[in-house]
């Protein structure tokens, strides 16, 4: 085993600045690129060991982030244009999929965590793929946009309340959340008033004034922090206070781009590469490629597909023709941070074996390829005058900070 001393910081960071040019040379996700480098570095081929315990406190930071900016991604704005009959779709949508994978994981002989698993999908690789093809402001793009950040938040919900359920029962550990989500929903409605009341503030915070001392980034760290140490409190995992912070900044700055783009800076740009990066040297292909376990991730991978193309099909029953529904289910069948995150928490709890968690990330890997590449096959662009953009209420296109009162 090669130890790797003196230089091991610079090789990542000088890893994370080319690997962005190499994966557009390479036309695959930088993600995806970041993951093969660290397999070549790690335990499937260069075996090179870092010492410290540098990478994994920078990767673990990183993760917490890479789930804070998931919670920002959710857009509360095109919640709210949804009517009931449409919100009860979508949890429809989700009911059936949920279904689907649990009989999957009860044919794999695997327990519930599987199932949870196979639920998620990825918002991340969704969002920008629906951009490209220009599709992001139409119905059927907001249909799908719902469909994945419902897949995200329910799975992440269900992945803590199960492994809460093992670790303590139906106890009072079990109700404790409740305190948290109780003060979360306070801290939605008390950001929303003070946006309302001091708006200069909320500008400053949003990067919109100019702000020599980024205020708005050590308040976003401090919320992630805050919200990340009243989950331990709870007995709950970081990662969801993580998420809830995110998605209690995107509730309370709907103008939050300049905010956004600054963690996204610091995230991406730096951070959440070395959480890619460990996952990959972390990743043992010897683990999958014998014949038992191969066979289990070939499985895995049919099942995945199933669980989302199944119930995309309901989409037809609402006009779409069945490529249009394909297209959905293909999209939506893409994984990649939330189900390593998954696999990460699901190994760390022993619920699941590194050959399995190495399942689960080289499931990742491929459907993250083959889910956006399946929907370009398929997608068909129409005519300007078909496309038909999302429903959306009256009012001028862009609103103040007072002109947003509150939900």
């Amino acid at each position: 085993m090669e130890e790797v001393h003196k230089y091991s910081l610079l090789v990542i960071s000088l890893a994370i600045l080319v690997l962005p040019g190499i994966s557009r040379i390479l036309r695959i996700p930088s993600v995806v690129a970041e993951i093969l480098f660290g397999v070549i570095l790690g335990k499937s081929v260069l075996h090179f060991k870092f010492t410290g315990e540098w990478l994994s406190f920078l990767a673990d930071l990183g993760f917490l982030l890479l789930m804070f900016q998931a919670g920002m991604e959710i857009n509360f704005q095109m919640l709210r244009k949804q009517s009931r009959g449409q919100i009860l779709f979508q949890f429809l949508f989700f009911g059936i999929t949920f279904g689907l994978s649990l009989l999957s994981a009860v044919l794999l002989n695997r327990g519930m965590f599987i199932a949870l698993v196979l639920s998620t999908t990825s918002l991340g690789l969704v969002m920008p793929t629906l951009r490209e093809a220009g599709l992001n402001t139409t119905q059927m793009g907001q249909d799908i946009l719902i469909a994945s950040t419902l897949a995200d938040f329910l799975t992440l919900f269900g992945i803590t309340f199960f492994l809460l359920w093992l670790q303590n029962g139906v106890s009072w550990n079990f109700v404790l959340p409740v305190i948290l989500f109780a003060g979360f929903a306070l801290l939605l409605r008390l950001g929303r008033l003070w946006v309302w009341w001091y708006p200069g503030q909320a500008e400053k915070v949003l990067g919109i004034q100019s702000d020599a001392q980024e205020i708005g980034v050590r308040f976003s760290m401090a919320l992630l922090f805050l919200l990340v140490a009243l989950s331990e409190m709870v007995h709950l995992e970081p990662v969801l206070g993580a998420f809830m912070g995110g998605a209690l900044l995107s509730f309370v700055f709907r103008e939050k781009h300049l905010l956004e783009g600054k963690l996204s800076g610091m995230g991406f740009g730096f951070l959440i590469p070395f959480f890619f990066i460990h996952v990959g040297m972390q990743f043992d292909l010897s683990n999958v490629m014998n014949p038992e376990q191969l066979i289990f991730t070939l499985e895995l991978l049919g099942f995945a597909l199933l669980v989302k193309l199944a119930p995309a099909l309901l989409l037809i029953f609402r006009g779409s023709s069945l490529r249009e529904a394909l297209q959905v289910g293909f999209l939506l069948s893409s994984r990649l941070s939330l189900i390593i995150a998954a696999a990460a928490i699901g190994l760390e709890n022993k619920l699941i074996t590194p050959a399995m968690k190495d399942s689960i990330v080289l499931l990742a890997l491929v459907t993250c390829f083959v889910g956006p590449f399946l929907f370009r096959i398929l997608y068909r662009k129409k005519p300007l005058q078909e496309e038909k953009p999302a429903r959306s209420g009256p009012g001028p296109a862009r609103r103040g900070l007072r002109g947003e009162k509150g939900i």
